[in-house]
């Protein structure tokens, strides 16, 4: 008869310990599985945060931009409003296919590495249709003249930054030593009276582009 309650009193204690053990053990379980949830919920909205902090900050770069080719211009890639910003003028400018004739011409006047480490410059960029308004005959002699290339390149290119506001009613000295005039309003401009500004105030890592429809070339 003791020996039964030596034994009933025995089990009970053990119970009594291994209970509260158990019931922590699925505590901790529990604990484990919500924080793992919980983890990849805050690195879904990390990831949305980040996807969204990518997105607004192209969208800022657009905003800036005027004039009805911006709408070609690609959304993502180093061609875009975004990727163009992260990289000096000549490299931006390689990026976007629409200026692959001025940067075979830029290249070949060597004026990559100039243009690359000039600081706060603004670039009047033709377009590949406005280098085929030239005649055959005549782009190709001054592409092939080192000399008259780099006078025709430097022109497109002015030693100040200028903004839309600037564009208004201005004159401006040249890398050629010559001036160029821009006239304009709303998101309606033109330089020279002549090239008309398709899409503006692209940002380059050191630049304002404004492309432009037709080769500006120096007065004389």
């Amino acid at each position: 008869m003791n020996r039964n309650r030596t034994r009933h009193a025995l089990l009970a204690a053990t119970a009594a310990l291994v209970l509260p053990f158990g019931l922590a053990a699925c505590g901790s379980d529990d604990s484990g599985g919500d924080k793992s949830e919980g983890s990849k919920s805050e690195q879904k909205q990390s990831d949305k945060s980040d996807k969204s902090d990518s997105q607004d900050s192209g969208d800022d770069m657009a905003m800036d931009t005027f004039g009805p080719a911006c709408a070609s211009v690609p959304k993502t890639g180093k061609g875009s409003f975004k990727g163009m910003a992260q990289d000096p003028v000549a490299t931006a400018a390689s990026n976007n296919p629409e200026l692959s004739t001025l940067v075979s011409a830029v290249k070949k006047a060597g004026l990559v590495d100039t243009l690359n480490s000039s600081e706060n410059i603004t670039v009047f960029a033709p377009t590949n249709d406005a280098f085929d308004k030239i005649p055959k005959a005549d782009l190709e002699k001054v592409l092939n003249d080192k000399k008259m290339l780099t006078k025709v390149l430097t022109y497109h290119v002015v030693g100040e930054p200028l903004g839309k506001p600037e564009l208004k009613d201005g004159e401006y000295a040249t890398l050629e030593k010559q001036k160029l005039t821009t006239k304009g309003s709303g998101d309606s401009y033109t330089v020279n009276d002549d090239a008309k500004i398709g899409c503006g105030d692209v940002k380059t890592a050191n630049a304002t582009v404004h492309i432009i429809d037709t080769v500006l070339m120096p007065p004389k």
